[in-house]
């Protein structure tokens, strides 16, 4: 007797007869989320520099999320520390209460500076942080012996980014991200050229001559408004998502800071992005010489991640100026001083001291720059490549030689993270930015690796980014 295949052999059934589970649907999210025409991977957990996510690929983490994880994700100690703190007190109404944990944390960042800075401020974000810095440079010249309350004028750079909050906004001069909200933004704030030399250097220009072209610029821009109307000229040490890690020529800062000097006006440090160890020393401006913010600002680092929070360092002068004026800060917030968070940015700042991992970004850090001029320097779509510490730029450009930028409809930043998030040959996370030429066109990435980063993970992250965007283009412009 032949074989008979059973399943053959059955009486013939329609296809259309057998019905078929139509696939889960998946449950509409309730979620805000920054895209509305995205579905966003979930988180499950994070592991040291890679985050698993709910489909089961692990991602290498090679910018921290915004330049924010510092110390990889889901270290135990942190976790340890949160939890003791959330066990004994929770919460602090700083209008009535200190806590142990926020004392401490203040100390610590005071003692960090040389006790060249008097004390601290903290609150829950950059964005807080920024409008705390406007208000206290405000509320100063309000407080001295001889009050100018005509100083109502803030000066800071294009191409900058200092926050999301309406006053923090309005300061940052990034084009597109001010334009919608400009009709209910502040007035006070007029802007200068950033110290960025890859496109604002002359050809026949030495690197002395551009920064005083930039500080005459500064000078002008006073002599405008009228200096006795200034307040304070902010900027960042090392521009962060604007314009893609670019660190200031030798000498700007010094030569801003005397301008701000000159004509009495403040100099507001904004390292939310690039301090806290980001370029390889605690504060950024610890690496420019001769100069001391009179308020400075951070965040992301601070805390690394684990719990939000920011804050405010304020100089010898506006402390003790306020403190023989009306002894009072006159601004607050629900959250700020949080002991939890505070906790946890002491166990994060007590890590990277133990760990000496200042030590590892300063001695690593011109490696991967290195690696990425390398494996990049030559790529006819990058155009400049750019950073200190574990804080890099890579610059996209249309035209290298003269360093046309792609137009925004391009997208290419952010198609070149996406395309690295979800290829499986690469795996790896980036931090995108647009608008790098002008404020509107213009693209890069940035990389920022957690700190305690060995030699052989930074050259897997250059080897996925470098074939990320080899591949990216090679696709894009076949």
């Amino acid at each position: 007797m032949p074989f008979v295949d059973t399943a053959i052999s059955q009486p013939a059934v329609e296809e259309s007869s057998v019905p078929v589970p139509a696939p889960a649907a998946k449950p509409k999210s309730a979620v805000f989320y920054r895209q509305l025409r995205l579905d966003f991977p979930a988180i499950v957990r994070g592991e040291g520099s890679y985050l698993v996510l709910d489909d089961g690929r692990r991602i290498l983490d090679a910018s921290g999320g915004a330049a924010v994880a510092c110390i990889g994700h889901s270290d135990a100690r942190v976790g340890e520390a949160i939890m003791s703190q959330m066990k004994s007190a929770s919460y602090c109404a700083t209008l009535l209460y200190t806590s142990t944990v926020c004392e401490e944390l203040c100390r610590l960042l005071v003692d960090s500076t040389n006790g060249q800075m008097a004390r601290a401020y903290i609150v829950c974000s950059g964005s807080e942080a920024m409008e705390a810095a406007l208000k206290l440079a405000r509320q100063y010249f309000l407080e001295k012996t001889e009050p100018e309350p005509q100083r109502t004028r803030f000066i800071a750079r294009q191409q900058s980014y200092h926050g999301n909050t309406l006053g923090a906004l309005a300061v940052g001069g990034h084009k597109s991200r001010r334009l919608p909200f400009e009709p209910i933004m502040s007035t006070n704030v007029s802007h200068v050229s950033p110290c960025y030399a890859y496109r604002g250097k002359k050809a026949d220009e030495s690197d002395a001559q551009y920064v005083a072209r930039l500080v005459d610029e500064l000078d002008a821009e006073f002599q405008r408004l009228g200096p006795e109307t200034v307040c304070a000229f902010v900027a960042e040490p090392v521009v962060g998502g604007a314009l893609g890690a670019v660190p200031s020529l030798p000498g700007y800062f010094k030569a801003i800071q005397a301008v701000c000097r000159k004509y009495g006006a403040l100099f507001i440090c904004d390292e939310v992005m690039c301090g806290m160890g980001r370029t390889g020393t605690l504060h950024a401006w610890q690496q420019e010489e001769g100069v001391l913010p009179d308020i400075q600002t951070y965040g992301k680092c601070l805390g690394g991640g684990y719990q939000p929070i920011a804050g405010v360092l304020a100089s010898h002068e506006i402390v003790d100026t306020m403190s023989k004026g009306s002894g009072a800060f006159v601004t607050g917030h629900t959250y700020q001083g949080h002991p939890v968070s505070c906790a946890a940015a002491l166990a994060v700042q007590r890590i990277v001291a133990e760990e000496n991992l200042l030590a590892n970004v300063s001695e690593l850090g011109p490696v991967l720059g290195e690696l990425l001029t390398k494996r990049l320097g030559d790529h006819p779509y990058v155009g400049d490549i750019r950073g200190r510490g574990f804080f890099w730029g890579i610059e996209l450009v249309e035209d290298k030689a003269t360093a046309r930028p792609f137009p925004p409809k391009a997208n290419v930043a952010m198609e070149i993270v996406d395309l690295g998030l979800k290829g499986a040959d690469y795996s790896v996370a980036l931090y995108p930015g647009n608008g790098t030429a002008d404020g509107v066109s213009g693209d890069h990435i940035i990389l920022a690796p957690m700190f305690n980063a060995s030699r052989d993970e930074i050259e897997t992250i250059v080897d996925r980014v470098a074939r990320l965007v080899e591949d990216y283009f090679a696709a894009k412009c076949a």
